[in-house]
């Protein structure tokens, strides 16, 4: 059965941001790539733990197993050296992309303490948006009882959008519970978004 999410941006989102954006090509719709998951704890004293713990939350995040990163340079300072274990990722795609997205618009963000929204301006200048959770207990699938330690995670959410106001009305038009932010804001940032492709090209 097909997530109720990509349903909704084939029969809704697709022609309202074809209407707003006056595309002329399917193609030119944005679209959500891939959802990427991170979480680093190479500065904790026990870190082959809490590796293994974060590995642990993020596959019961996410549905899907987390695999380990490793370290590519030395820091003296957390005694770390060179392919040693800091962290785990994921990367969702199709379902359970739409399905995660899903439950994190409908039901993790609600859960947040005194939530009143997600920075708008998180954007990279190409139309992928970043967020920052600092404690893994909003998510649903973790049982608050068996909570170790508080591990924070990094998403990173990859559209194809050709720069930030497009990937912003395509989170938004998916329900992502974005701040209100100035009016106008999305039309400065297309013009600086084209103003900086044309000088990649250049």
């Amino acid at each position: 059965m097909q997530p109720t999410l990509l349903t909704q941006y084939k029969e809704k989102v697709v022609p309202a941001l074809t209407k707003k954006r006056g595309y002329t090509n399917p193609h030119q719709v944005p679209r959500l790539e891939k959802i990427v998951v991170t979480s680093g704890v190479g500065s904790q004293t026990d870190r082959k733990v809490a590796v293994e713990e974060a590995v642990a939350e993020i596959s019961k995040i996410t549905g899907q197993k987390a695999a380990v990163t490793y370290s590519r340079k030395a820091v003296a300072n957390f005694k770390l050296r060179v392919g040693e274990p800091v962290g785990a990722r994921v990367t969702l795609r199709g379902d359970r992309m739409w399905e995660f997205l899903g439950r994190f618009i409908h039901i993790t963000c609600p859960n947040i303490r005194d939530f009143r929204g997600i920075p708008p301006k998180s954007f990279d200048g190409r139309g992928n948006y970043a967020c920052g959770i600092n404690d893994q207990s909003i998510f649903p699938e973790i049982e608050l009882d068996q909570v170790k330690r508080t591990i924070g995670f990094d998403i990173v959410f990859v559209t194809s959008a050709g720069n930030d106001g497009e990937g912003r009305d395509l989170l938004r038009e998916l329900g992502m519970p974005f701040r209100d932010s100035k009016k106008g804001e999305g039309a400065a940032e297309d013009a600086a978004s084209g103003e900086a492709a044309d000088a990649d090209a250049e």
